[in-house]
């Protein structure tokens, strides 16, 4: 595609049927990638509970901020040179809060503040070009402009706040950003997601923090020696892994994020929130996989604590594909997706038991877990080809009994 100098914005959702992510916006993501992984250097330092709260609500914000940019991207971006340049500007800002999370001496809330600050106010530049250029939206984004813009007066605000007073005016300018997409949903109608392009996104993002898990394989791995437990955990974490990216992408659908009538508006709004917590609990299994392989280690301990976070990071993951795989019913594919549904509820309170017992070590918690997310694929696919695995099943029997 031809790059253009100067493309004002335009509402692309209504004028084309199919898009992707541009290159911009793969490159985008690659800061958040380390803002995650910078989250996650924090919360295998301190999984106490004040830790595991911190690492909830720094992951929170951080979300926000790439889902508040990727829904004006999905409706106005023209990729030219200054939206091109405005960009750049938020991945700066991005850059500036993963520096202020670190353990060192550049960790401060008041850096954090400066950079989201910066990035809020990025958007509401972009905002104000769409404001301009597209007169059949200026409803909705004066909406967005008011709401958002007395969320970023307040970060700005929090900057010369001292702590712990600073955490609150963040609280109260994290709930009103939440809250005007909700106070415009009436309005919405008129600028809708577009049903490939958000989809494929918040697809994206996921495959992110999921690749987390990866990476802390091989980052355990390379700091201990090769034993039989560290090495099974290596292996069934990436099994687990492999399992969770199975059984949510077999499932993703995202034609729902198109409202149609204000009876059905729960499931959009239900479909896109539940990636947040599809997202932390993935990026907490990455965590939880690196400290397992390391209580795994000879002279090491598998900390209660460390376990529990493995167990509740699969656990969310399972309610939050629930929760999406509820919004994302279709006709015709009811059963499917209920089944699904229905496997991640009953897969809840079994992987949670996992974490009761006290002397169980890491090898073996990585082992039951991984044996749990395999069961949820082989319940999808019984669900969705029964007579195969049937036939499977049949010929296995037959072939014993020979």
């Amino acid at each position: 595609m031809r790059f253009a100098a100067f493309a004002p914005p335009r509402l692309r959702t209504v004028e084309e049927s199919e898009r992707t992510a541009t290159w911009l916006e793969l490159f985008y993501d690659l800061v958040f990638v380390a803002a995650v992984a910078m989250m996650g250097t924090r919360l295998a330092h301190d999984v106490s509970w004040v830790g595991v709260l911190s690492y909830l609500a720094y992951f929170a914000l951080v979300w926000w901020l790439w889902a508040s940019h990727t829904f004006y991207a999905d409706r106005y971006d023209t990729d030219d040179l200054i939206y091109r340049f405005l960009a750049g500007a938020q991945m700066v800002a991005v850059a500036v809060i993963a520096v202020s999370l670190s353990l060192g001496e550049a960790g401060s809330t008041r850096v954090f503040a400066m950079g989201y600050a910066g990035a809020r106010l990025v958007l509401l530049l972009l905002y104000a070009r769409a404001y301009r250029y597209v007169p059949g939206t200026r409803d909705l984004v004066r909406g967005y402009l008011i709401g958002f813009g007395a969320a970023s007066l307040l970060w700005v605000i929090s900057i010369a706040v001292p702590e712990p007073a600073r955490f609150w005016v963040w609280g109260i300018a994290f709930a009103i950003d939440l809250a005007t997409p909700f106070a415009v949903r009436k309005i919405q109608a008129a600028a809708p997601l577009d049903v490939s392009h958000l989809p494929e996104r918040f697809g994206l993002f996921t495959i992110l923090v999921l690749g987390e898990a990866i990476v802390a394989v091989t980052v355990g791995l390379s700091h201990v020696a090769w034993q039989t437990p560290t090495t099974l955990v290596g292996i069934f974490g990436l099994g687990a892994a492999t399992c969770l990216w199975w059984i949510n992408f077999d499932h993703l659908d995202g034609s729902v994020v198109r409202r149609r009538g204000e009876g059905r508006n729960w499931r959009p709004t239900v479909w896109i929130y539940s990636h947040l917590p599809l997202a932390v609990s993935l990026a907490m299994f990455g965590v939880s996989v690196e400290l397992a392989i390391v209580g795994a280690d000879h002279g090491h301990k598998y900390a209660s604590t460390d376990r529990w976070l493995l167990v509740a990071s699969v656990a969310l993951a399972f309610a939050s594909m629930a929760a999406i795989q509820a919004a994302s019913v279709r006709p015709g594919d009811e059963h499917l997706q209920r089944w699904a549904m229905s496997a991640r509820l009953v897969g809840i309170p079994v992987v949670l038991a996992i974490g009761v017992f006290p002397g169980l070590g890491a090898a073996w918690t990585m082992i039951l877990v991984t044996t749990v997310c395999s069961a949820e694929v082989v319940a999808d696919l019984t669900a969705a080809n029964p007579t195969a695995i049937r036939s499977a099943a049949d010929a296995v029997k037959a072939r014993t009994r020979s």
